[in-house]
């Protein structure tokens, strides 16, 4: 039978297959190739391991599980208790990969049996309750008693310590140094709605008079059926492979489908993007995105349309993204963008296109991950919409009015590495800047970070 500690390993890791699995579904593109998904009959197995001494006898159940099998104990014993059932053939199908719904289930009935299990085994059902708590909510499956055990309200958060670069007065480059914290909190109003919001803090490592508290996020999210989702209020949105175009949020609604038996989905909405003041300053936009992956999950891609409700500056943004697994740990990408109105009267439609190559895959629960990327960004005024998600980058110059420039050129690297359990070291440079105007601020730009999630 497998410790105590090997249990919470399992759980560990199935827990993070899980959220994989989601972000793979919904979120296209935030989750890399070349994972691997559990069995059922080891997440079964850790379950037995976990409930050890409950039941002291079970007949066989089903018809694939022969008493020769090593994990026919831990099946027969579940099944007694009616934590586990099979197919309607009889069958169990150990073999085939847990789903998020089936260990949902199993969790709900865990928490139904609660007083037969010691202090020991019940802690570890309420750990599992908790860190499952929004999943099971996204999917929809309701876990019994769920709110006494952890409440309607979940939190969790992130840090960072920054040190980076950006372009100042008279051909400078000012170092800042820089904190930020992030507490998230997801309650949970009804089977189909929720409220989330992000409360986030900045401080100024030099100078405490540029901190500030605002929310960063707050938003309602309504689903209607099984495959529409509404959100309502400041939410995040991300554009493109790279979010070189746009990672930011949006004052507004916005609705999503997501298509039955088909790894795509489909979002519209109408909002306020703050960040796309050197063009059109604070105004509306109109969006819609379509996303999805293929070629058995080698390939991910999306498709967008921005349209702007500046009368002064006309906006008519189409835009595509693709990153390509080429083999399990090797991955290319790119973003393009193009604005078919003439927004700054240059006589042309500007243009923002992007182009890389990554190797690895970082992932926060496991030490030594690792994952770089190099890139080359050719942009246009006009063409991008800012709140851009690099830490540094020469597309200041087009969204925040430093200086008259109309393109920017240049080449970036990235590297993230996970130096210990939830931390990650994060580094960005953006290097060889050329710009359309001479006499500018062409110098590099570099940023290091430490990153904690909890």
């Amino acid at each position: 039978m497998l410790s105590l500690r090997n249990i919470e390993n399992i759980v560990e890791e199935t827990r993070i297959l899980s959220y994989v699995f989601y972000n793979s579904y919904f979120k296209i593109g935030s989750y890399r190739k070349g994972d691997k998904n559990m069995k059922k009959i080891l997440a079964i197995a850790a379950v037995a391991a976990l409930t050890a001494g409950v039941s002291a006898y079970a007949a066989n159940p089903f018809s694939d599980v022969s008493t020769s099998d090593w994990a026919y104990q831990a099946v027969s014993e579940l099944s007694d208790q009616g934590i586990v059932e099979g197919y309607p053939d009889g069958t169990f199908k150990g073999e085939r990969n847990i789903t998020r719904y089936e260990l949902a289930q199993i969790i709900a009935r865990l928490m139904a049996n609660e007083d037969q299990y010691n202090a020991e085994q019940r802690a570890m059902i309420d750990q599992l309750a908790s860190e499952y708590a929004d999943e099971l909510n996204n999917l929809g499956v309701r876990v019994g008693n769920l709110e006494s055990k952890v409440g309607n309200i979940s939190w969790s958060g992130s840090a960072s310590m920054n040190w980076k670069q950006k372009y100042g007065p008279n051909n400078s480059v000012i170092d800042m140094w820089k904190g930020k914290m992030k507490i998230k909190a997801h309650a949970q109003v009804n089977d189909n709605t929720y409220v989330e919001g992000v409360l986030r803090g900045n401080m100024n490592f030099h100078d405490d008079k540029n901190s500030d508290v605002y929310m960063q996020k707050l938003y309602v999210h309504h689903d209607i059926g099984n495959n529409l989702g509404v959100n309502l209020g400041k939410y995040s949105q991300f554009f493109g492979q790279t979010g070189m175009f746009f990672d930011d949020e949006i004052k507004g609604v916005e609705a999503t489908y997501v298509f039955n038996q088909l790894p795509i989905h489909l979002t519209v909405g109408y909002g306020r993007v703050n960040e796309w003041k050197a063009v059109v300053g604070e105004k509306d936009v109109t969006y819609a995105q379509l996303a999805g992956s293929g070629f058995m999950g080698h390939v991910d891609y999306d498709i967008e349309y921005i349209k702007g409700h500046s009368t002064a500056h006309p906006i008519n943004i189409w835009g595509a993204g693709m990153t390509i697994g080429v083999t399990d740990k090797i991955d290319v990408f790119g973003d393009y963008y193009k604005n078919t109105k003439d927004v700054m009267q240059f006589g042309k439609k500007p243009v923002a296109w992007t182009a890389g190559i990554g190797f690895g895959h970082q992932d926060n629960m496991h030490v030594g991950s690792f994952r770089i990327g190099a890139s080359y960004v050719n942009a246009e005024l006009g063409a991008v919409l800012g709140g851009y998600t690099y830490d540094v980058s020469p597309l200041s110059y087009l969204t925040k009015d430093i200086a008259s420039v109309n393109k920017v050129k240049y080449w970036t690297v990235e590297t993230d590495v996970t130096i210990a359990k939830n931390v990650r070291l994060h580094g960005e440079y953006a290097f060889n800047v050329k710009l359309d105007q001479d006499g500018q601020n062409d110098k590099n730009l570099g940023a290091v970070s430490l990153n904690y999630v909890f």
